[in-house]
């Protein structure tokens, strides 16, 4: 990450990116966890492919949003896996999304536009 990014230069996040950080908002995850987390949260609606999931991290890891947790391995069969977490940057960016889509939706409803139920 370049020292001069900024929070509103990443702004607005790609969906993948946000549900990724939202994600690791409860701690520590792999890969896997990362894609089950995202399917189970939405209702099966955005389902992350590996490649998807892997290019966004390699991303968000250069953008200094998340880092791989060092020495996180346990058990023989967790070899391969490799553990994530949130920094303080990509949890400020992701409040920062957040606070946006509030106000996206704010807007919306105060021009009548409601989301459908059902």
């Amino acid at each position: 990450m370049s020292p001069d990014t900024t929070i509103d230069q990443l702004l607005p996040l790609p969906a993948a990116t946000l549900h990724i950080l939202l994600a690791l908002a409860d701690g520590e995850r792999h890969g896997y966890a990362i894609i089950q987390d995202v399917e189970v949260r939405t209702d099966g609606e955005l389902r992350l492919s590996a490649g998807t999931l892997y290019r966004s991290i390699a991303r968000m890891v250069e953008q200094g949003l998340i880092t791989e947790v060092a020495n996180r391995r346990t058990r023989a069969e967790d070899e391969r896996r490799r553990y994530y977490r949130l920094t303080p940057f990509g949890t400020a960016v992701a409040r920062a999304e957040l606070r946006r889509l509030s106000q996206l939706v704010k807007h919306g409803r105060a021009r009548g536009l409601t989301p459908e139920v059902g």
